[in-house]
């Protein structure tokens, strides 16, 4: 099994569905790694395409505890920077 065949990252749409004339297709972000005797499999949704009257428009999904998550971790990287060259500031004072 060679490393493209076990590890793949893709974009996936799913099963459209249709009410009235309005036609809604999800897209999720799909990263699989395979092994002999099982895997792994992540799922991120990332657009809904809506076809209406001839219209197409891709609507972005928006993951706010993604975009939170990110940000604390940041924010406690930049702490713990902050505390650790204040901490050797002192230091060199004595």
């Amino acid at each position: 099994m060679s490393l493209k065949d076990s590890v793949r990252y893709e974009l996936v749409t799913g099963e459209p569905t249709t009410v009235d004339d309005t036609t809604i297709t999800p897209e999720t972000r799909v990263l699989s790694v395979r092994w002999p005797n099982g895997g792994w499999v992540w799922n991120r949704p990332v657009a809904v395409v809506v076809e209406q009257e001839g219209q197409i428009e891709r609507l972005p999904i928006v993951d706010v505890t993604r975009v939170a998550q990110i940000s604390l971790y940041g924010f406690s990287l930049f702490i713990a920077l902050l505390t650790l060259i204040a901490s050797l500031g002192l230091r060199r004072k004595r």
